[in-house]
C-alpha cells in the first residue's frame, strides 16, 4: 500500500472526496489502457481494484451526480461528469507525470489487495499530484 495516513472515506459523501475518488479511478483506468502492451500490463489489476472498491467508487459517483444535479439538473450533471472523465483521460492519456507503467502496476496491485477503502483518499492525494510527493513510497 502507499505510505500515508489513513483518511476516512465517509462513504464518499462530500463532493471533494467524491471527486478525488472519481479522478483516481479514471487515472488508473486510463493508465492501465496505456500500459496494456508489454510486460507491465496491469489491466487485470485495475479490474481487481474496481471490484474491491466498487461500493466506494459507486458512492463517489452518486455523490457527484447528486451534487451536479442540484446545481444543473440531470442533463447538466451528466455533462459535468463527462467533462471530469474526458479531462482526466486527456491528462493521463500520454502517461502519468511521474510514475512509469511498472510503478503504476505495483500501486494498482497494492490498492486492489487492500480492502480498506479508507486509504483511497490518501492514495488519491499522492497519485494525483503533479510531481512525486517527497514521502511517496510503495510496499513491495
Amino acid at each position: 500500500m502507499l505510505v500515508g495516513a489513513a483518511v476516512p472515506v465517509h462513504a464518499a459523501s462530500d463532493y471533494s472526496s467524491a471527486e478525488k475518488l472519481r479522478k483516481l479511478d479514471i487515472m488508473l483506468m486510463v493508465t492501465a489502457l496505456r500500459c496494456r502492451h508489454g510486460s507491465q500490463n496491469f489491466q487485470r489489476d485495475y479490474e481487481k481494484f474496481s471490484a474491491a472498491h466498487n461500493v466506494t467508487m459507486q458512492g463517489a459517483a452518486k455523490t457527484l451526480q447528486a451534487s451536479y444535479a442540484t446545481k444543473a439538473g440531470a442533463k447538466g450533471a451528466r455533462r459535468q461528469l463527462d467533462t471530469i472523465s474526458v479531462g482526466m483521460a486527456n491528462r493521463y492519456g500520454q502517461g502519468h507525470p511521474w510514475l512509469e507503467c511498472a510503478e503504476l502496476k505495483q500501486v494498482t496491485q497494492n490498492l486492489a489487495a487492500d480492502r480498506d477503502s479508507s486509504r483511497l483518499l490518501a492514495a488519491a492525494d499522492e497519485l494525483l499530484a503533479n510531481s512525486r510527493p517527497a514521502k511517496f513510497a510503495m510496499k513491495r
